[in-house]
């Protein structure tokens, strides 16, 4: 390979990992407006279609290793080999933008890429957001938790509608850099995104407030040794007991927090339920254990489970969207090898049936409440809190565990989410880890209260204010991703009625014998 090659190479992965840097530095949310300039400027100058789809892989592969890249002592070499894979997505991307942007560009054709490079990327965040392809983990939109237009938006669209503005602003930054045509369609573009914002901050339906509950996490921290399944539950025990006389409404315990079936074991429930009767609320608890769910199936579920004053209420919610690797491996007859190399799953966990909301009897001012559980990265999935929020879920409580990752970026990334669900849903959501960060979240996305960061034991009590009204988005749900694959199929059928027509004319003029016309680039 030429040198030059080469270079081009490095350049495209680091293009594609810039705009990850907006993910750990809330101070760099800003970043996420221009980080795609240098790889869309980059493809821009490919030269062919071939080396414009090798650009957009190559970034696509440097913008999920970037996002990801606390995975890497767990999967190791495998994390490249997956990165290489599903940066396979941007390919045609590359291409769609080269098409687009590429010199000479026209006024037509600039504010066409304003409007469908975008789409082209949503559809991306799309597809790899399949649970079998590791989830939606680092959307672009995700990076603007901290920014409250940004979570207007989320209101009216999703994280959706956040990253089709996002990638929208970097085409018209990048248009600045070509012709004069071009660059006075990139400044009209970016004018229409901020009054777009603008308009959806102001009108768009905002949630009411209903109340507020007093809700505790408990996070016991970092605990490593032969006996740390026995030394969490025992700190989480102490811990939840501090908490005697606080006027709580729900205690929330972490992922993973108790390692054995609590069904089999009615000396660890008796215990727990001593504590609820001493707190004076319910304990949601996480199993991590063999068990059944109530029917044949038995084998190690990862479930959410309600502790009341007499013991187990019955109220259980089973993890359906497992992690790749870390909690099962995909196609493990083929891929088992990873486990010889990494920390992926030894045995594969069960996934649960449907999402449950369960209502807590005496909270609230006894009126009752009713929470929403979700486990671990299936905060990240829009659509579930959305369904739980449909369902009459008045709080999303999200129990995760990231203790893997504790020097990583990654248990602030996971935190944040909490926020882009709240906002979404016009609902609080409660955010509780073994080891940090436990977090809570208003109705808007807001933080409440300080978290509990990394590496901390403790308790921490957060009034959590509710709020009534449902938001755009939970009435139409992920309307961008429909919107987005409507003007691609739109595009395209254009160009493809275009291309037929040009290879018909010129057809035409072969047979008749008359030179070729100025489109073909023919001079009379």
């Amino acid at each position: 390979m030429p040198r030059s090659g080469r270079w081009r190479w490095c350049l495209a992965l680091l293009a594609g990992a810039l705009p990850a840097l907006a993910f750990p530095a809330p101070s760099l949310w800003w970043l996420a407006y221009a980080g795609l300039v240098p790889w869309l400027l980059l493809i821009r100058s490919a030269g062919t279609g071939r080396r414009a789809a090798l650009d957009g892989w190559l970034g696509g592969a440097g913008f999920l290793l970037a996002v990801h890249h606390w995975l890497l002592p767990s999967l190791h070499v495998f994390l490249l080999v997956l990165a290489a894979l599903l940066g396979l997505l941007w390919a045609p991307w590359g291409l769609l933008v080269f098409r687009l942007l590429r010199a000479g560009v026209s006024a037509k054709s600039a504010a066409t890429a304003v409007v469908v490079v975008p789409c082209g990327w949503l559809l991306i965040e799309a597809v790899r957001s399949w649970d079998g392809l590791g989830g939606p983990w680092g959307l672009l939109g995700a990076s603007q938790w901290e920014v409250p237009p940004a979570l207007r938006v989320a209101s009216v669209g999703g994280v959706w509608l956040v990253s089709l503005l996002v990638v929208a602003v970097n085409v018209c930054v990048a248009l600045l850099f070509a012709n004069a045509s071009a660059r006075a369609v990139g400044v009209v573009g970016v004018a229409v995104c901020a009054l777009s914002v603008g308009a959806m901050a102001l009108w768009a339906p905002r949630p009411r407030p209903s109340g507020v509950a007093r809700i505790a996490v408990v996070q016991p921290g970092v605990i490593t040794g032969p006996r740390s399944v026995e030394q969490r539950l025992a700190t989480g025990e102490r811990l939840t007991g501090s908490l005697a006389g606080r006027d709580l409404d729900l205690v929330v315990w972490g992922e993973s927090s108790v390692g054995l079936d609590p069904a089999r074991h009615p000396d660890v429930t008796g215990r727990i339920a001593e504590l609820s009767r001493r707190v004076g609320a319910d304990v949601l608890i996480n199993a991590d254990a063999r068990q059944t769910d109530g029917s044949d199936r038995s084998g190690i579920f990862k479930s959410a489970l309600l502790v009341g004053p007499d013991g187990l209420t019955g109220d259980r919610y089973d993890k359906m969207r497992l992690v790749p690797f870390g909690e099962y491996i995909p196609a493990r007859s083929l891929l088992g090898w990873v486990t010889s190399v990494g920390r992926a799953a030894g045995e594969d966990r069960l996934r649960g049936a449907e999402p449950v909301t369960m209502e807590l009897p005496a909270a609230a001012g006894g009126k009752g409440l009713r929470i929403g559980p979700l486990i671990c990265f299936e905060s990240a999935f829009p659509d579930m809190s959305r369904w739980l929020t449909r369902h009459g879920a008045q709080v999303l409580v999200d129990q995760s565990s990231t203790s893997t990752f504790q020097h990583s970026w990654a248990p602030e990334q996971h935190a944040s989410l909490g926020a882009l669900r709240a906002a979404e849903n016009g609902r609080p959501m409660v955010h509780a880890t073994l080891t940090g960060v436990s977090a809570a979240y208003g109705p808007r996305g807001e933080r409440v209260g300080a978290p509990l960061g990394t590496d901390t034991s403790g308790a921490e009590v957060f009034d959590v204010p509710l709020a009534s009204g449902t938001t755009l988005f939970v009435r139409w749900g992920a309307w961008p991703l429909t919107g987005a694959a409507v003007v691609l199929v739109l595009y395209c059928a254009f160009e493809g009625v275009r291309t037929l027509r040009e290879r018909g004319r010129e057809g035409t003029g072969r047979r008749s014998g008359r030179a070729p016309g100025p489109r073909a680039g023919g001079r009379v």
